[in-house]
């Protein structure tokens, strides 16, 4: 393993990965498992992802279909029978999808039916890489795929002596397809997807390298077919090949939102050199080696490498990409949110509810370039919407709590990403804090009104008010922040003089967040242990710790450093009992919450996810770096069961990711990330501006799990926390672990991360 490890390092840190893939057998793309986290169902997730077939943030990706059209459990892992190969976008099976088709082979008779054409396969004969899908069906078809940014290469082989067909399945909304047999080409669009601020379409071409024996169209309403018809229209479209026996057939498939020709654009650009699968397949590969070297390990298991570059290859799925290139070279987008054709770049695909607090910290810290183009696009949404996004999925939805992309903003500013003005952005959070939108909790405010008058939202008179009051307090410390730094006197004063609203739903006689009616009296029959009500997803011993900016300002409420330690561990020794609240049965995040076994802690939700973090702020960092690694090691995994809840577009990902280097953003918006306890040996981060970052941890193993001693550039280290410039300008963090805790290192006030009761702010 020592010496696979240290030519593996030694092979990410030059700029031909391909070159220096002869030194070691493994590729780090052979690492990750596309079926982590897939055996997953309404009322138990292990991740909610299906076997992706994608590059980096690309515009689409592919996957097999075990579910039906439409059904947000697209690829489930239970299942023995695939329907279809679709193109997909899906970044939660809570919200199903938008601008699918999908392929599907079928042998001896032509059946286009998506239920009675669903053929059985085994995992067995299934192989699922980032860059490669495959799988045998019962019957001998072969299915293999491997992407590019907009498109990909498929290969249907068909066993000898069998009728063959290939189907194009027009999905749930209005399609349209057009047959070129003499080309062997297929063309068309597909409109499905819901919550479309105006019409669009995504247009498709397929280019094939096989004669068409026949073929015709046919719609997925009543499964009629009309043999010899090269063009349809309308809803569930599609069309149907048929080749001669044993045929085995490539297909280069992309696709645009923008027009046809660009579509035809894309595939040229991105396929058109690669004369087989195997091409596509080895350039994915070696775009996916590039991108997963960012981030080297030595030190760790083969199972620890699988689960990190698994996790680190789904972080590394969002927010896609939602421009293209036009033909001389200039990045453009058809807009999801006003409908019209714009110049520059735009992202999609992510909810800032989950994402904020670890996948966008990730970016900022490993792609800074993207992550500034990604800012100026939020203030480009904000005038092309109205509103800034906070679900966007292409377009804003307006989904969960909070106003998040001030968060996005304010982080990206404090770690250097200075690619957008600051008074836009504080002008356009100053309407989002004041305003509600016409959809979704998120658009806007709910509650603006009432917070502003009492410092907090109110109970029952809102849903899910304490959560809210929380997250506003955050987002407004974000907005105080960015101004602050930036010179904006105004917005300071407007948005410091909120940034201490969660000590307004904080019960002094419970000692946890609570609800509270707009008269001022706290909810009655408070229990921690019961969900719902004023809480989003989650309980009293959840959310009382969701306030990221002031942490010292919260271990003051609780009573001091004893008593709120010792809140911290009685999170994961009190009995990890249910009461389901206004939800009125068990929903999933509960039992997942009950089948980790770890008291009242739940991973699996985003509100609680940083709370191992806290024991760094109030003189016991020891314990942050025991709770972490557990965690890691019981929550995670590389297999279909990987996760210990929903995934959230690569931000429970993103958290492994980060805690597996030994660090994690606690409060984005700041620029500092709190140590933990890193998972391997050395770690290296190769930067963007060309620097390398490494995090030596000296004896680290499953059982040296505490920090003894740390140095930071040769000299002594004592903080719990290290800040995004000391990584960016290179060097090296060597922690001494150990089997025992030092109850002596970095327990002073100077060594705790950051709280905004620390600053000169009158509170």
């Amino acid at each position: 393993m020592a010496t696979r490890t240290a030519a593996l390092a030694m092979a990410c840190s030059i700029i031909s990965y391909s070159a220096a893939a002869q030194h070691h057998k493994k590729q780090l793309v052979d690492y990750v498992n596309t079926l982590q986290g897939t055996n997953s169902s309404f009322k138990l997730t292990h991740g909610n992802t299906y076997p992706t077939t994608a590059l980096p943030f690309g515009m689409h990706t592919w996957t097999p279909q075990t579910g039906k059209n439409g059904d947000g459990w697209k690829y489930q892992y239970t299942k023995n029978t695939i329907r279809g190969f679709q193109q997909a976008h899906q970044c939660s099976s809570w919200t199903n999808d938008y601008a699918v088709f999908s392929f599907m082979p079928v042998i001896d008779s032509l059946v286009v039916n998506e239920d009675r054409r669903a053929t059985k396969f085994s995992h067995d004969h299934e192989v699922a890489k980032p860059n490669y899908y495959s799988v045998t069906f019962d019957n001998g078809i072969q299915t293999e795929l491997s992407p590019s940014t907009r498109g990909a290469h498929l290969r249907f082989s068909f066993p000898k002596g069998h009728a063959a067909y290939l189907i194009l399945d027009g999905y749930t909304g209005l399609s349209g397809v057009k047959i070129d047999p003499d080309g062997k080409t297929l063309t068309g669009f597909v409109n499905n997807g819901r919550g479309f601020q105006k019409g669009w379409k995504s247009y498709f071409i397929a280019k094939l390298d096989q004669p068409i024996l026949s073929y015709g169209t046919w719609e997925n309403h009543h499964d009629t077919k009309q043999a010899g018809q090269k063009k349809a229209t309308g809803e569930g479209v599609g069309a149907y090949l048929q080749f001669a026996p044993g045929t085995t057939v490539q297909i280069k498939v992309a696709s645009s939102y923008i027009s046809a020709e660009q579509a035809a654009l894309n595939l040229k650009r991105e396929l058109g050199p690669d004369k087989n699968l195997e091409a596509t397949r080895k350039k994915a590969a070696s775009v996916w080696n590039k991108h997963l070297g960012i981030i080297t390990m030595e030190g760790g298991t083969q199972e620890d490498l699988k689960t990190f570059y698994s996790c680190y290859f789904r972080a590394s799925l969002f927010s896609r990409k939602f421009y293209e290139i036009d033909a001389s070279g200039r990045p453009y987008y058809f807009s999801p949110y006003d409908g019209k054709i714009h110049y520059g770049y735009i992202f999609t695909d992510t909810g800032f509810w989950d994402t904020f607090r670890a996948q966008f910290p990730l970016n900022a810290l490993l792609y800074p370039r993207q992550e500034g183009r990604y800012m100026v696009e939020l203030l480009e949404a904000q005038k092309q919407c109205g509103w800034l996004p906070s679900w966007s999925f292409p377009n804003e939805q307006g989904s969960m709590l909070g106003n998040h992309a001030i968060s996005l903003l304010a982080d990206a500013w404090a770690k250097g990403i200075h690619s957008f003005d600051p008074k836009q952005a504080l002008d356009a959070y100053y309407h989002e804090a004041n305003n509600k939108g016409p959809w979704g909790p998120a658009n806007g405010r709910d509650g603006y009104k009432y917070y502003n008058k009492l410092g907090y939202v109110p109970y029952p008179e809102v849903r899910e008010a304490t959560a809210k009051t929380l997250e506003y307090a955050y987002d407004d410390f974000c907005a105080y922040t960015l101004a602050k730094a930036t010179g904006q006197t105004k917005y300071e004063k407007i948005f410091g003089s909120k940034i201490f609203n969660y000590k307004n739903v904080f019960n002094p006689l419970t000692g946890f967040m609570q609800g509270r009616n707009a008269k001022g009296e706290w909810s009655k029959n408070f229990d921690p242990i019961e969900w719902g009500g004023p809480f989003t997803e989650g309980n009293g011993w959840h959310w009382v710790w969701s306030v990221f900016h002031d942490i010292k300002g919260l271990i003051h409420l609780i009573g001091g450093d004893e008593a709120f330690t010792a809140k911290l561990d009685s999170v994961f020794t009190v009995k990890n009992d249910v009461k389901v609240g206004t939800y009125g049965g068990m929903i999933h995040e509960m039992t997942e919450m009950v089948q980790a076994n770890m008291g009242q802690y739940a991973h699996g939700n985003q509100p609680i996810q940083h709370m191992a973090y806290l024991y760094d702020y109030a003189g016991q960092p020891w314990k942050t770096q025991q709770h972490v690694r557990e965690i890691m090691r019981r929550m995670y995994n590389s297999t279909e069961n990987g996760y210990p809840g929903d995934e959230d577009q690569g931000q429970t990902s993103s958290w492994y990711v980060l805690s597996a280097m030994g660090f994690y953003s606690v409060c984005p918006g700041t620029n500092e990330y709190v140590i933990g306890s890193p998972l391997f040996q050395k770690t290296t981060l190769h930067l963007e501006n060309g620097k390398t970052f490494q995090i030596i941890a000296k004896n680290n193993d499953a059982q040296h799990v505490y920090i003894e001693n740390a140095t930071l550039n040769g000299k002594p280290f004592t903080k719990n926390y290290i800040t995004n410039q000391q990584i960016m300008k290179g060097g090296k963090l060597v922690l001494e672990m150990s089997t025992t805790p030092n109850k002596k290192r970095a327990t002073s006030e100077q060594d705790r991360p950051f709280s905004v009761s620390n600053t000169a702010i009158v509170q």
